[in-house]
């Protein structure tokens, strides 16, 4: 881990207090050596996804709370908003976020469903909410939840079986699945099956990554024996739950990682420096899985093993730097003092 990730922000940083308002904390010692990974705000709980704004500043979801957060480029962390019909239940709540075009986009576990709703950003808050995907199963575990856009312009969305494996295998369910739409919710343009399906035989894919020629890749979690990192490819089959990691039936995709669960349990993954960065819950450490051209992966290195507990969200910052929030208030994890965190790394080569 020696001289891999390097400080990159030292700052005076704030957290939000329970009623949104701002209290200042200590700032980060300048001290710190040059491969640990600086803290940008602490103090929240369950920080999912983290997305930024063309100015630089960040949005942040808290999967209980409900909140979306606003962390400013001056530290402050404020509570943008508390978004109206979610419904936190065990792995479901407030979880993906993305901006495109002056607005925002949130997958949240409602009353009936996990859903996808856009929004208008202003400076203060968010208003005119639309639904613009409705009726994605929704369950006590297996939600998915992340959204991102690719560059190919359109909208993905990862989501979960819900515990029901066979719905993964489903063309007309949601669950299990890759989804590609249009700002408004309808179907990407060019869909392997003319619906929202991109990809399907997925247990529950948290994390969604672009490398720099545009291909895209997934986290997601297996079930006893094999967590994975799966190459998308539009009409592609992933095989759950016929096929954990690995398998000899051609009509499903292989994995091009594998980690035992007690390595990984992955959620959040982002490209930057020439790797795959994947965030491990159970596993509580950094993947870092290196790529050549072809988009073949090199050996996995894993960094700040059990230094900050379980890990969720990771995402490139436009600086090139890494951020990373821990999930220890999550009801799995052993909060430490000043949880959850934002961590931010540099990324190098191993």
């Amino acid at each position: 881990m020696r001289n891999l990730l390097a400080i990159t922000l030292v700052a005076a940083l704030t957290s939000c207090s329970s009623a949104g308002g701002v209290v200042p904390t200590a700032a980060v010692s300048p001290a710190a050596r040059p491969d640990e990974p600086v803290t940008v705000a602490r103090d929240l709980a369950v920080p999912w996804a983290m997305a930024f704004l063309p100015g630089g500043d960040a949005l942040v979801t808290e999967r209980d709370s409900g909140r979306l957060l606003k962390l400013g480029r001056s530290g402050q962390v404020t509570a943008l908003a508390t978004i109206e019909g979610v419904e936190p239940d065990g792995e479901g709540g407030l979880m993906g976020v993305t901006v495109r075009d002056g607005h925002v986009f949130v997958y949240y576990t409602a009353a009936e469903d996990n859903r996808i709703v856009r929004y208008r950003l202003g400076e203060t808050g968010i208003s005119e909410p639309k639904v613009i995907v409705r009726g994605i199963p929704k369950g006590a575990i297996h939600n998915g939840g992340r959204l991102e856009f690719g560059p190919d312009g359109y909208l993905y969305a990862a989501t979960g079986e819900i515990g029901e494996g066979e719905l993964a295998q489903r063309r007309d369910s949601l669950a299990g699945k890759i989804l590609r739409m249009t700002v408004e919710g309808a179907p990407a343009p060019g869909n392997p099956f003319g619906t929202l399906v991109y990809s399907l035989g997925h247990r529950n894919v948290q994390g969604l990554a672009w490398d720099a020629v545009g291909r895209l890749y997934a986290s997601e979690f297996g079930a006893g024996r094999y967590d994975e990192v799966n190459l998308i490819k539009p009409g592609a089959n992933y095989g759950w739950p016929e096929v954990e990691g690995r398998g000899d039936n051609p009509a499903f995709v292989n994995p091009i990682v594998t980690w035992t669960t007690s390595e990984a349990s992955p959620s959040g993954l982002a490209y930057a420096g020439g790797s795959l960065w994947m965030a491990a819950l159970r596993g509580e450490r950094l993947w870092q899985i290196p790529l050549d051209g072809d988009g073949s992966p090199g050996k996995p290195v894993a960094h700040f093993t059990e230094v900050y507990g379980r890990l969720r969200g990771v995402t490139t910052a436009p600086d090139g730097t890494v951020w990373v929030s821990t999930s220890n208030k999550d009801g799995r994890g052993s909060p430490r003092d000043g949880d959850d965190r934002i961590l931010s790394v540099t990324p190098r080569r191993p």
